[in-house]
């Protein structure tokens, strides 16, 4: 029996900029980690130039108030680097960041139903966010919602400072 050929529009790696990362909170590193171990579990990231291929490492990172993604091949060269300014993202990401500390607040003495309520607005502003995200670069990039979800979720983590 033949193993399906691999895929190559998607993402392999994906490395955040330390220069810009702190210490955060365990819920946080949790979040990340999971949002890194299932981007690269399952993804789908095309390169919309016919001449870029995959797979993709990419380098994320924060600066200028730009959200800056390196795309890079799997020896580490480059192939495009998007540019995105972060004004858009800035009141879904300060929104997000409250309803998070809210939720994380809840789970320790609210009621069932109050962290379900609070969760489903968290859940509602990553959903905005991320679609914002897909938005932002849909002329570079065709991606799935969840592979924008787990990026969106990765852009927070960028904006978390000391």
């Amino acid at each position: 029996m033949n193993a399906a050929p691999p895929k190559t529009e998607v993402i392999a790696d994906v490395i955040l900029d330390e220069r810009t990362l702190v210490r955060r909170k365990p819920e946080v590193e949790h979040e990340r980690a999971v949002a890194i171990y299932d981007l690269l579990e399952e993804n789908t990231f095309h390169i919309r130039d016919p001449s870029i291929t995959g797979p993709y490492i990419l380098h994320l990172s924060l600066a200028e108030n730009r959200l800056i993604v390196d795309v890079r091949d799997k020896d580490d060269n480059d192939l495009k680097k998007i540019t995105l300014p972060l004004s858009p993202f800035r009141a879904i990401v300060k929104d997000y960041f409250m309803v998070c500390e809210s939720y994380y607040g809840a789970i320790k003495t609210a009621s069932p139903s109050q962290i379900e309520a609070i969760d489903m607005g968290r859940r509602g502003l990553h959903n905005e966010g991320a679609e914002l995200l897909r938005e932002r670069l849909d002329a570079e990039v065709e991606m799935d919602v969840d592979t924008s979800r787990r990026l969106f979720t990765l852009v927070c983590v960028l904006h978390i400072r000391g």
